[in-house]
Order: C-alpha cells, then structure tokens, then sequence
C-alpha cells in the first residue's frame, strides 16, 4: 500500500534537519538541587531525529547548524560523529567569557510520583544567531535530498531562526524534497520575544511550506492558532480528540499530507501507557497501546518521529510507518539519553509484537 507522498528514490541525503545543537546535564533521579555528578547527553529536537535515522536506520542523514569552537563545541561535534550524522556547521569564535555559547539544558529524570525537571542556559546561544544566508543550501542539497526537517524549538530561539527554516525548506522543495515540521510549542521560548500570537504567525508562514507535520492537539492549538477543546480534560489516549483538529489544519493549510502524534498517559514518572496516531493523505490510523517502564522519558517524541519518517522514506504503508515510529519511540525511553541505543531489528521486532523475552 502506498503511503501517496511520491519520494524521491534513494541518492545523495536522504534526510537533513536544521536547527540547534544542545548539551543536556543529566544527574540521573537525583534532584539537581542536591546533584554532585552527572551525564552529557548531546541533543537538540532537530537532531534527534537525524541521529536516530543515521544510527539506527542506517540512513545517510545531516544537520545544519550553528557550532562554536571551544571545548564544549568539541564535545558535541565528536558525538555528533559518532551517531553517523554529516554536519553542516556555521561556525562561531567563543570569547573566553561569554561566548557565544552552546545551550545547556539540566533534566534530572524524576522518579515514581516525582516529575522529571526541566530547565535551561541558553544565553547567548550560537544557534538563536543563525540567519538567513548562513547555509548554502544548494551544496548541501547538490547530490540529492529526499526529507528536510526542522521544528518548533529552533523556530522559537530567536527572530531570524524562523527565517532559516523557511530558507531551508524552500530550498529543499526546489530540490524535490518533502518537508516535515515538528511543532513541539515551547510556551516559556516564545514568551521571550512575541508570545503565542507571535508563535502562531511565525509558524504558520513555515507550515505553509511543510508536507509533514507533527504535533499533539495542544501544539494544533497553541503553535497554529486553531481553536479546539479543553486539552487538560480530554483522555491522553483518545485519538478523537487529535482526528478533530485534522479537519481545521487542513482547511487552513490544504497542502499538508501527514500529520502525527504520540499519545501518552503519564502514570507516574517510570510507567506510561504509550501509543501513537496519524493522518496520512485522508487516512487515519492508530498504533496499538503499551504500558512502558521508562528508564528516561527525554527523547522520545523524537523517537517516534524518526522511526515515523523511516518508514515513510522506505515506502512503507501509513500503518506499518506508524507501528515503527511508535515502536522506536518506546524503545528510545529503555536507555538512557534523547537519541537512540536501540537496532532496526529490534524495533520491526517489537513493532510486530515482540516481547521482552531475553534474546540468547
């Protein structure tokens, strides 16, 4: 069964996102008010999801973005290597002070009845700097591309990143590319420097451009501006209440093809029941349910959209994408990190239902 979105065989890269490159502190269940270590996770909404197709899905995926050379910009650029992702970097000088700076984010990961807790350092971020100009697009996309991504978080950054993405994917349409766009809202971001109606303006001029987008009903609502119900009173794993927002997004942007979701009832920090649904070309379908023991939660809406676009880059059914996407993300939240540990074969194995059976 065909998935209707007409991709462009393989050659060249198969997939480039743009956006910024972050390093996450992770002291693990311990609260950062009373952490004395941690790990380095490296990361980035945008990343994510190249390093997951590069790595576990063996495709030949790249990111454009902004890099300082420092130590801190050395680290990233080693891991951003070994997850097999080709780098397209803007390079910026660190003054020995204040920067510019790579973003730190600080997530402990929560345990039972204590919620995981966010917060970041993004002063003076290289990635907010980038603007329009700052990537050759046609080198970049001079072998082929099949798949051009970005996402909500870098749109937010700053007042020229929103232009960036629009650049890139106009470029990449010029090339015979789908574009994909995850709307990941990130309320404390946009009230930076506009809001949610100024949220709302910027990403309605990228969706204009995008084929694919993902999104639960509340990034529908608060990244498009489109009216629906009450989102912290509907069931987390009702897919009626995303299938009803499907109607107004294509009404308002009918170029769009596929729009995604995960769906998640948070039961306590370390048990979710997880499933997925999805809109593709007039089609509507829904993942299978799980209860997951999650090991860290960071990562896995990424995890979804990469094992997602797999399946669609492989020419797989929308329901067979949707199992993949669904069954990656799950998997993503057994280790620890926001990109992937986890094979293919692992993920058509569970896809295909199956268990955790020791594998000898």
């Amino acid at each position: 069964m065909s998935n209707g979105l007409g991709i462009r065989p393989p050659g060249g890269l198969d997939f480039v996102s743009v956006g910024a490159l972050v390093h996450r502190l992770d002291p693990g269940i311990v609260p950062w008010r009373k952490a004395t270590r941690c790990q380095i996770h490296v990361s980035g909404g945008e990343f994510n999801v190249a390093a997951n197709l590069a790595d576990c899905f063996r495709l030949r995926a790249g990111i454009a973005t902004a890099m300082v050379d420092y130590p801190i910009g050395d680290m990233i650029h080693e891991r951003v290597r070994a997850m097999g992702v080709v780098p397209f970097y803007k390079r910026f000088a660190h003054n020995g002070v204040s920067g510019p700076n790579m973003a730190t984010v600080y997530s402990d990961r929560g345990q039972g009845v204590r919620p995981p807790v966010v917060f970041y350092n993004r002063s003076n971020e290289a990635g907010a700097k980038l603007r329009p100009g700052d990537f050759d697009w046609g080198a970049i996309f001079k072998d082929g591309i099949r798949w051009f991504h970005s996402g909500g978080i870098f749109a937010a950054l700053s007042e020229t990143t929103g232009e960036v993405i629009i650049e890139g994917m106009q470029a990449a349409k010029r090339a015979g590319a789908i574009c994909s766009f995850d709307l990941n809202f990130r309320e404390k971001l946009w009230n930076l420097w506009g809001g949610q109606g100024k949220a709302a303006e910027v990403i309605s001029r990228i969706v204009a451009h995008a084929d694919v987008l993902v999104g639960n009903e509340e990034d529908l609502q608060k990244g498009l501006g489109i009216p629906g119900q009450d989102v912290a009173k509907a069931s987390k794993l009702d897919p009626g209440a995303f299938f009803a927002m499907i109607e107004k997004v294509t009404a308002k942007f009918p170029h769009v093809k596929v729009v995604a979701t995960t769906l998640r009832e948070v039961h306590s920090t370390n048990r979710h029941t997880w499933g997925a649904v999805a809109w593709v070309t007039g089609k509507t379908v829904v993942s299978p349910t799980r209860e997951l023991d999650v090991y860290d939660r960071v990562g896995g809406g990424d995890g979804f959209a990469s094992g997602f676009f797999y399946g669609l880059l492989a020419g797989e059914s929308p329901d067979e994408a949707l199992r993949l996407g669904w069954a990656h993300g799950a998997l993503l939240t057994t280790t620890p990190g926001d990109t992937t540990m986890v094979t293919l074969e692992q993920v058509k194995a569970f896809a295909q239902g199956g268990s955790a059976r020791i594998q000898r």
